[in-house]
This record gives structure tokens, sequence and C-alpha cells, in this order.
């Protein structure tokens, strides 16, 4: 599978000749499984219409800073907050300009300032003024400051010109992309996550359950793969497809996840205990369907604690990094810094799910990383966001 499938991207187009390679670029995007969106300067609807670059992404194209109907919808922060990465093509010496002034007097340099995610430029201009020595001071200056400059490529150009200047050609860009979404933070490293609820059978038809939608888990079972690890992901009921490259085994039960995560990490160096395992099953469950005796009985269930899968793993296996989630709705800090000594593993992930925003089947999620050193508040992030930042983070304890 593509790095880039369900990633966000957009694509800036501004104003130059190359502009007309942009329509190529978003149709390579949208056949690798990315969700593209487009935003266009002023400029660059000279060169190539709105219109094409709607048919081909499936979105309206963004123009605007102050757009009532974009503001209605996605307005410009929210965009800036939707992207995993952005990728200007082509980026003229203008724009280049711009950015190293940190102009944001049109949508598009406001994107890049308010945007965590990274920028990618694709320079394409006249070789003299790729040349010219204040493009190459501001080009040197966005480098520093984290933009990654793809390019610009050697050979003829539309003026007539032969030298540096050249835009990347449409396939070259998609690869660069697909590379930037592979960290190498666990290069070889044998990763272990579970995902999603557990479901405790009270009879062939009933069960105890909770709302986990198992995104996260399969979130970070995605960045994990991107980042060089083999990844076992053990998944309890959801209805979510699973990532590629990885090995995946579906379990119902607690016992079940429990069984399973001991077999899997027999040659694990990361555990990451994601799912939302049902504290309590029933001592007994029947073997047919309860029936209902009179209208006004009611039913006793005699519940038994599941085992705790954190801390047997923990406990077990010594050798291996064990993380673990805590989602709260009250004294979100206390109970996982409690979870985090009584369990005795490396970091507690803490979210609060009382908040419907980020709670169970949202798409976002913002948490605290719980760790013997203190703690760090992450900001409010895609769960795909998310999970990249918590590997890069977990791959410190893991060095």
């Amino acid at each position: 599978m593509s790095r880039l499938q369900n990633k966000h991207i957009i694509v800036a187009i501004s104003g130059g000749i190359a502009a007309y390679k942009s329509a190529e670029l978003v149709r390579l995007l949208i056949t690798a499984g990315a969700q593209v969106e487009v935003v266009m300067t002023r400029g660059a609807t000279e060169f190539i219409t709105p219109l094409t670059l709607q048919a081909l992404s499936g979105n309206p194209v963004h123009q605007h800073l102050l757009d009532s109907s974009a503001e209605a919808g996605m307005g410009h922060i929210q965009l800036a907050r939707w992207a995993d990465s952005i990728l200007i093509a082509p980026c003229t010496a203008h724009v280049i300009a711009r950015l190293a002034q940190g102009q944001a007097d049109d949508l598009l340099g406001t994107l890049c300032l308010a945007t965590q995610a990274p920028v990618l430029l694709a320079p394409a201009m006249n070789q003299a003024m790729w040349a010219d020595s204040a493009t190459q001071a501001n080009a040197q200056l966005l480098s520093e400051r984290g933009y990654t400059l793809l390019g610009p490529a050697i050979g003829e150009q539309a003026c007539g010109d032969v030298g540096p200047g050249r835009m990347l050609e449409p396939a070259q860009l998609v690869e660069h992309l697909q590379q930037s979404f592979s960290s190498h933070a666990l290069q070889g490293r044998e990763v272990v996550i579970t995902a999603g609820p557990t479901r405790e059978a009270i009879d062939p038809v009933r069960y105890l359950s909770n709302h986990s939608s198992g995104k996260m888990g399969y979130a970070l079972a995605q960045a994990a793969v991107e980042a060089g690890a083999r990844v076992h992901l053990i998944s309890g009921p959801t209805n979510l497809a699973v990532p590629a490259d990885l090995k995946c085994t579906q379990v119902d039960s607690a016992q079940e996840m429990l069984t399973a995560c001991q077999a899997a990490c027999q040659h694990a160096d990361l555990f990451i205990a994601s799912a939302a395992v049902a504290d309590y099953r029933p001592a007994q469950a029947a073997d047919q369907k309860m029936k209902k005796s009179a209208p006004d009985s009611n039913l006793r269930l005699h519940l038994v604690q599941n085992p705790d899968i954190l801390a047997t793993i923990a406990h077990d296996f010594p050798d291996i990094t064990c993380i673990g989630f805590a989602a709260e709705t009250e004294k979100l800090l206390a109970h996982a810094q409690a979870k985090l000594h009584r369990k005795k593993v490396s970091m507690i992930i803490a979210n609060d799910v009382s908040d419907t925003d980020i709670g169970f089947n949202s798409d976002h999620n913002q948490v605290h990383l719980v760790t013997a050193n203190g703690v760090t508040a992450l900001p409010r992030l895609t769960k795909a966001q998310l999970a990249r930042q918590l590997i890069d983070n977990i791959a410190q304890l893991d060095q």
C-alpha cells in the first residue's frame, strides 16, 4: 500500500508556467490514495483553471483568505490543521521570498504559518532567477526553518534557457512525498500494538464492551510501519481496514487478547497497549440465549476481573519497553501518574474521553505523555497526525 494512503495533502499552486504539471500531480496523489485539497494563488489561475483542479481532486479549490463560504465550512485555520503535508508546486521566486519574510496576507502564506505539518517546496523559475543571490538566501533561510526544497531540476526551460530551475516531474514529487512519511525512527524494531475494544460474552447474542473504535491503535500501527518497524497488530472487533505491511491478529475477549500478546511479545522490542480492554467479564457465559422470565424480573450478572494485559506484559517481559493508555473522564493526570507507577511501564498516554471532540469514535485526539520525568502535553491533532508524533516520542524511549 502507498505511504500516501489516506494522507491529507494540500497541493498549493503558484503563478508559473509549470502550473500545468500540477494537474498531473494531483491526479497521481489521488491514485496513490491521498486526500487532496488544492490551494491556488491569484497568479496560478492565469495558467490553469480552478475547475480543472476541482475536477481532479474532487474538492472545491481554495483561493481566498477571507472566503465566507470556506469559513462556514473548512476555514483557513481548519485547513492548516487538516494537512498532513503541504506541497507548493510550482513554488515561484515570489512565493519563496514571501515565505522567507513570513508574510500572511493571502491564503497560502497564512497556511504555511498556521500549520504544524511539514511544508515542501518545488521551485520553478528561470535559471537566472534561481541563481540570484536574493533567491538563494531566501531558500537557505527557509531550509534552516524546516522547509524542504525539492529540486529544482536542470534542463531546458519554457523561456529557452538551460539550467537549474525546472520543477521536478510530478512522479518525482509524489515519490518525495512518500519518503517524507517514512521516519525510520523504529527501523528494524519489533512492535506489538493492541487496538479496539474487547467483547465479553454474556450469551451467544449479548456481550459487555465499550465505545472504542480502534482508530488510535490502527493509526499507531500505520505510523510504526512508516517508521520502519515490523508490526504485529492485535485487534479487538472494529470496522476499520487493517493497514498494509503488518501482521494482524483478530480477537474478541480480553483473555484472547492477552494470549495473543504473550505469543507476539516473545521477540518484541516495544509493546503499545492502546486497546480499551473490558475490566470485567461475566463469570459464566450462557450456552444459549438467555430469555426474559417475568416482566418485572431483574437479571443479575456475576462479574469477575479480566487480566491486566499491560501489567502482565510489563512483568513477564521486563526487557520490552511498555507503553499504556489512560482514557479518563476526571483527574486525568493524577490517574495517569498512578497507572504509570502501579503498572511499572515507561509511558502512559492520557486522554480525556469525556470530551466528545477527542473521545471515542472521534477522528481527533489530544493527549498528555506521562513518564517518570514529567508530563508533556501534545496539541489537538487528527489521530493519524498524533500517531506519528507519538511514535517519534516513543522511539526516543526505546533507544
